[in-house]
């Protein structure tokens, strides 16, 4: 198989296998008849995504612009506490295990706490986005500026860099690859907290509409619900893989050769 034949194979792979799924599963659903209200099959999934459109549409905004506002903190705040962690040894071995020690933890459980802290609304979703998504870019900004050569440190500190030069001017860059990687993993797990923060504290959003749909047997709206919260997840994991590509192709000069 040629490169370019290769390449168009990668591409439509994933919605290949997707349309294999939703086949089988509608056949599965068909053949058995399984019961709408216990499993619903795609195509009742969709009849009711076309029916509701305009209430899920209005959720799935309020669902979205919140997970970008807890995605967004835990950008600043990861980036920040990945460059402490990874310039300094010593905050790297007195950090690093109690950030993995409280990542640890199931953010539900803050839920409510935190909406007695907040009360019932946007406070509590932003955060719980925030708090499950912000450790995978602290530890890849850290890991990135942890794992710089000692080698390179030495040839730079020599030709008389200093040790924020090199923090910045080397290590940062460095890390770019393991940052677009954290994004790519923290937006998906952002709209797993807002989603599940919704569940228990808002009267909004994606997470409210499937706990209402299921409580009215409405179970082909609530999986339309899990639907749109998955393609939302996936068009930011695109956006910021299109990103990668166009920033940093040196990264990735190897495997697009290969």
């Amino acid at each position: 198989m040629n490169k370019l034949n290769r390449k168009h194979v990668e591409r439509w792979a994933p919605w290949i296998l997707l349309l294999a799924i939703v086949a089988l599963w509608q056949i599965i659903c068909s053949v058995f008849e399984v019961s709408e209200f216990i499993f619903p099959s795609p195509l009742r999934i969709w009849n009711q995504f076309i029916e509701y459109r305009g209430l899920i549409a209005g959720h799935a905004w309020r669902t979205y612009w919140v997970t970008m506002v807890g995605f967004g903190i835990s950008i600043v705040v990861g980036v920040l506490l990945g460059f402490v962690i990874g310039s300094s040894r010593l905050a790297y071995a007195a950090v690093y295990p109690l950030m993995t020690a409280f990542n640890a933890l199931p953010k539900a459980a803050f839920v409510p706490i935190l909406v007695v802290w907040f009360g019932i609304g946007v406070g509590p979703a932003v955060l719980t986005a925030f708090l499950i998504s912000f450790f995978p870019i602290m530890v890849n900004i850290a890991t990135g500026l942890a794992t710089l050569e000692p080698e390179l440190e030495d040839v730079l500190r020599v030709l008389g860099a200093k040790r924020w030069d090199v923090l910045v001017k080397v290590g940062l860059p460095r890390s770019m690859p393991y940052f677009y990687g954290s994004l790519k993993v923290a937006i998906t797990l952002a709209f797993v907290g807002t989603t599940v923060s919704e569940m228990t504290a808002a009267n909004e959003g994606i997470g409210y509409l499937m706990i209402s749909a299921g409580s009215a047997m409405q179970m082909g709206l609530a999986f339309s619900g899990l639907v749109v919260v998955g393609a939302m997840a996936m068009a930011m994991y695109e956006l910021f893989s299109y990103i990668e590509k166009h920033t940093t192709a040196w990264a990735h000069r190897g495997s697009q050769n290969d």
